[in-house]
């Protein structure tokens, strides 16, 4: 088929990474939707997302409405007669007007193997749940969240060295060879349906996740430790300090500690009592400090973090 006029719908560098590989293969892209820009930093500043960043890069016109609930946006958009568009982590639901206006449909790059994970932290979610797989699913949108037929999937295993921030770059890769490589295939893949029965959901992260519940056992503590790097990260309180935690392993060792207790303080880690088994933690981050491996931290700390002291959960953040 001649190629295609394209309308990319996307915010952060998930999705920019996408458009970009678009934009290597010379699709034809004719206009970007991204999110409003949004402050950001220590001053606030109104900062454009990464899609849009691009986009003007490269002298692709970009619109950037709040919602699709105004008729003269869906009017704007029917202006540029899309054969498709590509939707990657844009932050807006899309109604079925949108949705019916491109003449080939909407497809939506997804972070994982549908149907597990719907919803909006699918990556995150997979690290969490201790998934040994995950991957990228190009999907035809309709109205339902991450509900669509599925044109094209391909997998990446889950390591256990896999944090939140690799997984994710690794699946923006994958996502952008995966649409070009859908694109370059349309006429011949073949819709499948989702089964709804296997769908699980991956729900937005929040704050208040970061808290460490020391009576779970080490292995979901990790995991949430792994999931949540870089953002919101994991953490706990000692004394008056929170203590950001950003490596550690599980230990299967029995013991007779409340959950929390500092066991053991040395230069190859320190040992936590937990629900179950022992965490033992390679890295953290003090107050007001850059996140250091434990040997620096014991060479440095005398003071700090001493075998019988206990961590606290973190009281909940506000905010999202």
């Amino acid at each position: 088929m001649t190629s295609p006029r394209i309308i990319f719908a996307g915010t952060p560098e998930f999705a920019a990474t996408a458009l970009q590989a678009l934009i290597n293969q010379q699709f034809n892209i004719i206009a970007v939707y991204t999110q409003p820009d949004r402050p950001a930093g220590r001053g606030q500043k109104l900062t454009p997302s990464p899609v849009k960043s691009l986009a003007l890069e490269h002298g692709i016109p970009v619109e950037q409405p709040l919602s699709f609930k105004n008729p003269e946006d869906i009017a704007r958009l029917a202006e540029y007669k899309a054969d498709i568009m590509i939707v990657a982590a844009y932050g807006l639901i899309l109604p079925q007007a949108v949705l019916d206006l491109p003449a080939l449909g909407c497809l939506n790059i997804h972070a994982s193997l549908l149907p597990r994970w719907r919803g909006a932290a699918p990556i995150q979610r997979a690290i969490q749940a201790g998934d040994t797989e995950t991957g990228i699913t190009i999907m035809q949108m309709e109205a339902g969240l991450d509900t669509g037929p599925m044109l094209l999937k391909t997998s990446t295993p889950i390591q256990d060295s896999d944090t939140g921030g690799s997984l994710h770059d690794r699946l923006a890769d994958m996502g952008g060879e995966a649409i070009v490589d859908a694109l370059n295939k349309l006429d011949t893949l073949t819709p499948e349906l989702q089964d709804s029965n296997q769908a699980t959901y991956a729900s937005k992260l929040h704050k208040r996740e970061s808290a460490i519940d020391w009576s779970q056992s080490a292995e979901s503590i990790v995991r949430n430790i792994r999931a949540f790097n870089p953002w919101p990260g994991t953490s706990g309180i000692c004394g008056k300090d929170q203590i950001k935690i950003w490596e550690a392993e599980a230990i299967s060792a029995a013991h007779e500690h409340l959950p929390g207790i500092i066991i053991s303080r040395q230069s190859g880690g320190i040992e936590v009592a937990c629900g179950q088994d022992i965490l033992l933690i390679h890295k953290l981050q003090l107050p007001g400090a850059k996140a250091m491996a434990v040997t620096d931290f014991v060479n440095g700390n005398q003071s700090k973090l001493l075998p019988g002291e206990r961590f606290n959960p973190v009281s909940p953040e506000s905010g999202d």
